[in-house]
């Protein structure tokens, strides 16, 4: 195996591109590790060469200084690769196999597990959940790298049995590891369906992940909302509509689109880096108070958006701690139900995968799929902080048509 590179989280705002250990099958200690993980012997782990790795939302709300994540870190929980080592205990994948990686770490053993409840797997951390790369998840090494270890990987890896197809299409694939599952998730769990109308909150990749989502459920109409027009623009460009949150009341916004000020649906693919209504000040709560003013009676919210127990750079102490004034009253008046939490993708990749491959999600255009080099994550991450409307995948080996 080359020496290993990858996107190193150096600082609120910075990122770098640096020579990192090459993986093992064991989880040795370094930024983020858990002493609970600090070398675990994976023997049922696999080593991959990363074919793709994508840029997330959530990973930038690290890079921002919001959260506690550790300097040192490396990056990534959006992984697609080809096996290059198996671990001894490995029964179902070989060298050369290329899989695609469910962002959740699970152990495939645990009650949540069996329960196909991969988000909050009891045995890859020192509390529930894990990811690849991500603060608090278990100090599993991200993949926004050259190679990576994947554990329990006959449980955690889903295998292309054709892979010149999935290479084909390995843009729209790649989305299956996070964004797609998670777009579809939130509107799964917003009750979305044949004749649905649908606020989503947010026209990141997310949300456009989810816009993408509720078009496969049968939606009729989805409305998306988001401050940034080009990122509004985007959105229109594949049938959906579009508001400015920011920019008046959301009812009526949505009332002069449907002739009504409600939907039957919402989703929260925003977070606790919302900005509140008009002034455009941050409010972590603001979208899911927007969620249930404008979502009708019995309806439901799917909540993908994340959500943290500590976050410092917030501008009020009960906020650096997770804490949101939300307006519990206006959910509870209306019978409205909540889902939240990271998404169990293994729910739904194979589902998505099939979808992907019978040509009736083009997930990879509606979300701007833009492939770089793995040198340009730095310059990536600051054009996505902008508010680029782009999802950027890293093609750490040239492996990908651009």
């Amino acid at each position: 195996m080359a020496d290993n590179r990858g996107v190193v989280y150096a600082g609120p705002g910075k990122v770098a591109v640096e020579t990192i250990d090459n993986p093992e099958l064991i989880l040795r200690p370094g930024p983020g590790v858990p002493p609970i993980n600090e070398n675990r012997e994976c023997p049922h782990g696999v080593i991959l060469k990363v074919v793709a790795s994508n840029i997330c939302g959530s990973d930038q709300h690290m890079v921002r200084g919001r959260t506690t994540a550790p300097v040192g870190l490396v990056l990534g929980h959006e992984i697609t690769g080809e096996i290059v080592e198996v671990g001894r205990d490995v029964e179902y994948r070989r060298v050369g196999d290329l899989v695609s990686v469910p962002f959740n770490v699970a152990c495939g053993r645990c009650r949540n597990c069996v329960e196909r409840r991969t988000d909050v797997c009891l045995n890859v951390n020192d509390h529930p959940g894990g990811a690849y790369g991500y603060v608090d998840m278990g100090g599993w090494r991200g993949g926004q790298a050259e190679y990576v270890m994947v554990p329990y990987a006959d449980w955690n890896t889903l295998k292309y049995a054709d892979k010149d197809q999935a290479m084909a299409k390995m843009l729209d694939l790649t989305m299956i590891t996070d964004i797609f599952p998670t777009g579809y998730h939130g509107c799964m769990e917003a009750g979305v369906g044949t004749g649905s109308t649908v606020y989503i909150a947010g026209g990141g990749p997310v949300g456009l992940a989810a816009a993408t989502s509720a078009f496969l459920l049968g939606a009729a109409v989805v409305i998306v909302g988001d401050p940034n027009e080009s990122r509004r623009e985007h959105a229109r460009s594949f049938g959906c509509a579009t508001v400015d949150p920011l920019a008046g009341p959301l009812p009526e916004q949505i009332a002069e689109i449907l002739g009504v000020p409600e939907v039957d649906a919402a989703v929260d693919c925003v977070g606790f880096e919302a900005k509140g209504h008009q002034d455009g000040t941050e409010q972590n709560a603001a979208v899911l108070n927007q969620a249930m003013e404008v979502t009708r009676a019995a309806g439901a919210i799917g909540i993908p958006g994340l959500y943290v127990t500590e976050d410092p750079g917030a501008k009020d102490e009960a906020a650096k701690h997770g804490a949101v004034s939300l307006s519990l009253g206006t959910g509870w008046a209306k019978s409205l139900t909540f889902a939240t939490g990271q998404t169990p993708t293994m729910r739904y990749n194979r589902t998505l995968r099939e979808a992907i491959l019978h040509d009736r999600a083009p997930i990879a255009r509606n979300v701007n799929a833009t492939v770089i080099a793995l040198d340009d994550a730095p310059r990536a991450y600051r054009e996505f902080d902008a508010g680029a409307p782009k999802k950027f995948v890293i093609d750490p080996h040239g492996m990908l048509n651009r």
